[in-house]
């Protein structure tokens, strides 16, 4: 098998072993994209056994003299001259090098997005347990302590009734 082959089996037999398809999966909601991942999975790890069974192995050397015995020496002789001419050429991945660069971005972008959500998440997780402490203790809470966890709305109240507004 030629180095090239033999680098893309690695590639994909390692990058089979990288994926965490558990993770994934736990992230499916409905049962369509579960049958759909399910079909992605059985789809990567056949092609994966395919390239690790068939492309994986060296051919078998030819027995040149056995078929000289059996069919002549000058049939096998161009044969064998037609098949030591058939050049394989290698693998130039042209593709790599225009993508790798958008894609380097895109993963730069996808961290920046990921800080920002769990930044905001975590904004969220404060504002619901507060909600929630303000939900357990507003039929005992005195206007006072309301206003001392909430500053700007007894300014707004004391601003309106300064102004004499009283919401009519």
């Amino acid at each position: 098998m030629s180095a090239t082959g033999k680098k893309v089996v690695d590639v994909a037999f390692k990058a089979g072993k990288s994926i965490d398809w558990e993770g994934m999966a736990k992230l499916m909601v409905s049962d369509e994209a579960r049958k759909e991942f399910a079909t992605l999975r059985r789809t990567f790890d056949e092609v994966n056994t395919a390239l690790q069974t068939k492309f994986s192995q060296e051919p078998e050397p030819i027995d040149w003299e056995y078929y000289r015995k059996g069919i002549g020496p000058r049939l096998v002789d161009m044969y064998k001259e037609a098949y030591e001419s058939v050049e394989i050429p290698k693998y130039v991945d042209n593709v790599t090098p225009q993508y790798k660069p958008k894609f380097d971005a895109l993963l730069v972008e996808l961290k920046v997005a990921e800080e920002k959500s769990l930044k905001e998440s975590e904004r969220l997780e404060k504002e619901i347990a507060e909600v929630q402490e303000l939900k357990k203790k507003i039929s005992t809470m005195t206007a006072d302590e309301y206003f001392d966890k909430h500053p700007e709305v007894k300014k707004k109240f004391d601003d309106e009734i300064r102004n004499d507004y009283w919401g009519y």
